[in-house]
């Protein structure tokens, strides 16, 4: 069974940091590039960042130079490191796939950056 487990959201002001982690099933983790989606209010899931196996990086022009993502293939888990956050930064995270290749999604871990 496929298992995504976000955490390490919550409120923070304006500036501020958070990091998230995302626990993911091991086949699932070591055969895919990784990445993180965010949900805005009102607004469709899209990939904010990604992680491919050879350790190549991308980052969608919204979050680059302040957001970091890293994989620890040992305990299957993917992280994003966020700073200077920002009240656009406002929404739901997930991890998945990039690109997706299962249906299943988590919970998501909600982050709320108030101005």
């Amino acid at each position: 069974q496929v298992q995504l487990v976000e955490s390490g959201g919550g409120l923070v002001q304006a500036g501020g940091t958070l990091r998230l982690s995302c626990v993911a099933s091991g086949t699932i983790f070591k055969s895919n590039a990784m990445g993180w989606y965010r949900q805005g209010p009102g607004k469709q899931r899209e990939v904010i960042a990604a992680i491919y196996s050879h350790g190549r990086t991308m980052y969608d022009d919204s979050v680059k130079g302040r957001f970091t993502i890293s994989r620890d293939y040992v305990k299957n888990t993917a992280y994003l490191d966020m700073n200077d956050l920002k009240p656009e930064d406002t929404g739901v995270y997930y991890c998945n796939t990039v690109p997706l290749v299962i249906r299943q999604w988590g919970r998501g871990t909600p982050v709320t950056v108030s101005s």
